[in-house]
C-alpha cells in the first residue's frame, strides 16, 4: 500500500477511535429503568453507644413486581455497609436496644408481619409476636424491657383468639356487602372495616400482648409519612400518643396528645389545642415532651409549630411561633437542652436548632438539598441525617452537631448514577400579575446543548399545599423527563409551602385564580429563554396538579399537550365522594350547598366547551381521595368534544402509582403522549431521546 494510503487509513482509524471514545464518555439518559435501579435508603437509626447506624434499603424487582426491604448497618466513622437480614422477606423498622447489642424490627419472614429481635450483627433472630392481625411500627423502651408496636385489631376483641376468629369468619363469609352509619367509611385506598389501629405492648422476651389503646379510634391517626405519632417516656413508665377523638373524624383534624401507663390503664389527654398535636418525643431527661402543633382545627396545611410541654406542670411553650416556616422533623440533643429540627424553606430543607427554653433559631446544616431524619450521638458532638437533592437520591451523612462539612456514610447508588446523565436543578423567580414573586425550578435536558431549542414540560405539584424543590422523587421524577429531551419547569405558585403561610393560604377559595396567574407568569418567562421552544410546550400534574391541568383545558391554548393524573374535575361531585371532608370544607369555605358559587366558579367541568388541547387522563380505581370517576367524567367530556384524548386506568392502584411494572407503564405512556404532540419537527437527537413506550390496549 502506498504511504499516502497508509496515512489515510490511519487517519480514518483515529477519527473512528475518537468518535467511539466520545460516545463512551457520553452518559446514558436517566430513564425509568435507571430510576428503578436506585437503592432507596431509609430509616436511619444511630445506636445508643454511638458506633453504628442501622438503616433499611428498599430495592425494586420489576419481574416479580415487588419492592423488598432489607436492614443494613454501617460504622458511624465510616466503612462498608453490611446487609444483616436475609433475602426472601421484607425486613424494616430497625430499633436499637438501649445497650446497642440487639435490634428490634418488623419482618414477614415467618409468613406475616411480626415483631422480631436479632443481635446487632443480624445473628440469632427470633420472633416475638405471632398475632393474626400482624404488627408494625415497633419501638424499644429505654429500659430495654418492653416493645411497643401497632396492630390493626377488632376494637371489641379482648385477645388475639377473638381477632383470629373474626378474621376467619370475614374471609369465609360469602356476603361481601358493606354497611355504614358514620363518615370516613373509606380512606385513601381502603374501605373501613371493624378493625382499628391500636398501640400494643409486649415484653422483649415475648409473652402476653396488651392493648394500650382499646376503643373505636385509630391510634396513631392515619398518616402518609412523617415522624411517629407515639413515643415511650425516658423512664419507660408511660406512652404518649396522638389521637383524634372528635365525633366526626371526616371533618376534623383535631388530634390531641394522650398518655397511658406502659403496663396499660386509663389514658389521659394532655393537650387542649383545637388544631392537630402530633409527633411526640420525650426529652432524654424525661422533663419535657416536644411535639408538632397546628393552631387551627380543620386545616391540614396550617403551619406546623414546634412546642414543648413540661411534664411536671403541663405548661406549653411554642418554640417556633415567630418562624414563618413549617417544622417537618425534629430530635432532642442528648442533654435535653436543645432541639434540632428541619423546616421547608424555598424548596430546601435545612437543619436548625433552638434551645428548649426558647430563643433564636440557628442554622446547623444547609445546602441545595433536603435534610431529614437527624439523630445525635450520645456525646452530642456528632449527628447523622439523610440528605437528597433533585439530582441525587437519599444517602446517610455524618456531620458535627455544630455544623461543618458532612461525610457520606452510604454510597449505594454511586455505580448507577455514574453511568447516567443527571442535571442539577436551577431556579428562577418571576413576578405574578399582582407582583407576588414566584419561584420555579428547572431541569435541563441530559447532554444539554446551549445552541439548541428544546420542548418544555411544565410540572404542576399536588397538595395544593406542597412544593417542588431539591428533593428526590420516584413518582414524577424530573430527571426522567429531562433525559427524554425536555426542559422541565416546576413552578411553586400560590398554595405552595416554604414561602410563608400567607402565600400558602392565598389559594383558599381561589383554586383557579392566583395560582393559574402565577403559572402563566412562569410560562411567559420561559418562552423568553433561548433554549426553550415556545411552540412545543406541554403541562402535566397530579392531584391538585391534575386539577390545574383540567382548569388549563378551559382557560388557555398555550400547550400542545396535557397530562392529568388523579385530577379533580368537578368540585361538587368530588365533595360527595372524597373521604377527608375537612379539606374541601376549608378550601372552599363550606360544602357545595353552603357555598355553591365558589364550587361552580372554580370547577373545570363548567368550561368543557373551551376544551381543545390533546389530553392524557390517568387514574387509579382504588383512589378514594380523588375518586376515579373524576377522571371518567373528564375523559367523557373530552371525547364528546372531539378533543384528542386517551384514558389510562389502573384497577390495582390508588392516588399514587406504586407497583413497579405499573410505574414503567406510567412513565412510558406519559412520555409517548407528550412526545406525540411536542416532538414533531424536533431534531433527530432530541427525538431519539424519547424512551419507547409500553403498548397500552385500546378500549
Amino acid at each position: 500500500m502506498p504511504l499516502a494510503g497508509r496515512h489515510l487509513v490511519a487517519a480514518c482509524w483515529l477519527v473512528a477511535f475518537v468518535f467511539a471514545a466520545s460516545l463512551a464518555a457520553q452518559k446514558q439518559p436517566f430513564d425509568v429503568q435507571a430510576l428503578l435501579q436506585i437503592a432507596r435508603v431509609q430509616e436511619p437509626q444511630l445506636s445508643p453507644d454511638g458506633k453504628t447506624v442501622a438503616f433499611t434499603v428498599q430495592t425494586v424487582d420489576i419481574e416479580k413486581n415487588i419492592k423488598p426491604k432489607q436492614i443494613y448497618t454501617v460504622p458511624l466513622m465510616g466503612g462498608s455497609p453490611r446487609q444483616i437480614t436475609l433475602q426472601g422477606a421484607d425486613n424494616e423498622r430497625p430499633q436499637w436496644s438501649p445497650d446497642s447489642s440487639r435490634i428490634a424490627f418488623i419482618s414477614d419472614r415467618g409468613g406475616s408481619a411480626q415483631v422480631w429481635i436479632m443481635n446487632a450483627d443480624g445473628s440469632n433472630a427470633r420472633q416475638i409476636t405471632n398475632l393474626s392481625t400482624e404488627a408494625g411500627g415497633v419501638l424499644f423502651s429505654p429500659d430495654g424491657k418492653k416493645l411497643v408496636f401497632t396492630s390493626s385489631v377488632y376494637s371489641d376483641c379482648p385477645d388475639d383468639a377473638c381477632n383470629k376468629g373474626r378474621l376467619e369468619a370475614e374471609k369465609n363469609n360469602k356476603v361481601k356487602a358493606r354497611s355504614y352509619t358514620t363518615l370516613l367509611y373509606r380512606h385513601w385506598t381502603e374501605w373501613q372495616t371493624k378493625r382499628r389501629s391500636h398501640l400494643m405492648v409486649v415484653d422483649t422476651d415475648g409473652g402476653l400482648v396488651k392493648d394500650l389503646t382499646p376503643g373505636d379510634r385509630e391510634v396513631p391517626p392515619f398518616s402518609l409519612g412523617g415522624p411517629d405519632d407515639y413515643a415511650i417516656s425516658a423512664d419507660s413508665k408511660e406512652v404518649c400518643y396522638s389521637m383524634n377523638a372528635d365525633p366526626v373524624a371526616a371533618t376534623s383534624t383535631n388530634a390531641d396528645l394522650y398518655v397511658v401507663p406502659i403496663t396499660g390503664g386509663e389514658s389521659v389527654k394532655i393537650t387542649l389545642n383545637p388544631g392537630a398535636d402530633s409527633s411526640p418525643q420525650y426529652s432524654p431527661d424525661g422533663k419535657w415532651l416536644a411535639y408538632r402543633s397546628q393552631a387551627r382545627g380543620g386545616y391540614e396545611s396550617d403551619r406546623w409549630r414546634l412546642s414543648v410541654l413540661e411534664r411536671a406542670t403541663g405548661k406549653v411553650n411554642m418554640l417556633t411561633e415567630s418562624l414563618d416556616r413549617p417544622v417537618q422533623s425534629f430530635t432532642w440533643s442528648p442533654d435535653s437542652n436543645a432541639l434540632f429540627f428541619t423546616v421547608s424553606d424555598h424548596g430546601l430543607q435545612p437543619i436548625e436548632m433552638i434551645l428548649t427554653v426558647g430563643g433564636a433559631t440557628r442554622v446547623i446544616a444547609s445546602g441545595p438539598n433536603t435534610m431529614d431524619d437527624m439523630k445525635l450521638a450520645s456525646d452530642g458532638k456528632t449527628m447523622i441525617y439523610m440528605a437528597e437533592s433533585g439530582s441525587a437520591p437519599s444517602e446517610i451523612y455524618r456531620a458535627s452537631s455544630g455544623g461543618g462539612t458532612p461525610v457520606a456514610l452510604t454510597h449505594l447508588n454511586d455505580a448507577v448514577l455514574a453511568q447516567r446523565a443527571l442535571t442539577p436543578l436551577e431556579d428562577f423567580w418571576v413576578e405574578s400579575s399582582d407582583k407576588t414573586r414566584i419561584q420555579s425550578f428547572v431541569v435541563k435536558p441530559a447532554n444539554f446543548q446551549p445552541g439548541q431549542k428544546y420542548p418544555v414540560l411544565f410540572l404542576i405539584h399536588g397538595g395544593p399545599e406542597g412544593e417542588w424543590g431539591e428533593n428526590w422523587t420516584y413518582r414524577w421524577n424530573a430527571q426522567v423527563f429531562a433525559s427524554a429531551g425536555y426542559v422541565v419547569v416546576m413552578p411553586n405558585p400560590r398554595g405552595s409551602t416554604g414561602y410563608g403561610q400567607k402565600l400558602t393560604e392565598d389559594i383558599r377559595e381561589d383554586w383557579g385564580g392566583k395560582p393559574f396567574d402565577d403559572i402563566m407568569a412562569v410560562v411567559d418567562h420561559v418562552t423568553t429563554l433561548p433554549y426553550a421552544d415556545a411552540d412545543r410546550m406541554a403541562a402535566a400534574g397530579g392531584s391538585y396538579g391534575g386539577y390545574m391541568i383540567d382548569w388549563m383545558l378551559g382557560h388557555t391554548q398555550r400547550f400542545k399537550a396535557l397530562v392529568t393524573h388523579a385530577g379533580v374535575y368537578d368540585l361538587r361531585s368530588e365533595f360527595g365522594a372524597t373521604e377527608e371532608l375537612w379539606f374541601p370544607l376549608w378550601e372552599f369555605n363550606g360544602a357545595p350547598w353552603d357555598n355553591p358559587e365558589t364550587y361552580a366558579k372554580w370547577s373545570p367541568s363548567y368550561f368543557v366547551k373551551d376544551f381543545h388541547t390533546p389530553t392524557l387522563v390517568i387514574h387509579g380505581e382504588q383512589d378514594f381521595r380523588v375518586p376515579y370517576t373524576q377522571g371518567l367524567q373528564l375523559y367523557t367530556a373530552l371525547q364528546l368534544q372531539k378533543v384528542p384524548s386517551k384514558l389510562l386506568l389502573y384497577p390495582d392502584e390508588g392516588h399514587w402509582i406504586m407497583k413497579p411494572q405499573n410505574a414503567v407503564l406510567w412513565y412510558n405512556t406519559f412520555l409517548d403522549w407528550v412526545g406525540e404532540w411536542t416532538k414533531r419537527g424536533a431534531t433527530p437527537a432530541a427525538a431519539a431521546s424519547t424512551p419507547a413506550p409500553t403498548s397500552v390496549p385500546a378500549h
